[in-house]
């Protein structure tokens, strides 16, 4: 099952409502925002970093820039940087920019949220695919995410 059809049963599973946006592949979080008629604030960032030897799942805001040496000191790390696009297509099959902010059993990696998502009522994201997004009520996609950790890693890039 690719990362798509995880990510849509899963929502249903949750008995979630959500849409779906099929769209030209985009490269840049402006882009995403541009072709889903949504601020950029309303875009999650999910990024895959190594701390350490453990990788994770990070998800800011798109409007927001991730403070690495924050994050190594909540994450208690001595190195810390951004998955490889190899080590990235090991991990999840997927490529920079399509990685959605799930971890099990969309992915497997655990996640955490950046203060930043939180003041949104919605979160628009790329859905394992540069072509594809879900944009849903931000509430509702914390709870089915597992209520992850909420952490302050990220400034605004205003």
């Amino acid at each position: 099952m690719d990362v798509l059809a995880r990510i849509v049963k899963t929502l249903e599973d949750a008995g979630v409502t959500w849409k779906q946006i099929r769209h030209d592949p985009v490269r840049t979080s402006q882009e995403a925002a541009d072709v889903r008629g949504e601020p950029l604030a309303i875009g999650g960032k999910a990024l895959v970093v190594k701390a350490d030897e453990t990788f994770s799942l990070v998800v800011i805001s798109a409007a927001s820039r991730l403070k690495s040496s924050r994050l190594k000191k909540t994450l208690s790390a001595r190195k810390l940087r951004f998955a490889t696009p190899e080590e990235l297509a090991d991990l999840t099959g997927l490529v920079p920019g399509s990685v959605p902010p799930f971890g099990e059993p969309v992915l497997p990696l655990p996640v955490r949220v950046d203060q930043s998502i939180l003041g949104q009522d919605r979160i628009a994201f790329n859905a394992g695919s540069l072509s594809e997004s879900i944009i849903m009520d931000r509430q509702e996609w914390y709870l089915v995410a597992g209520e992850p950790e909420i952490i302050d890693v990220s400034m605004s890039q205003e």
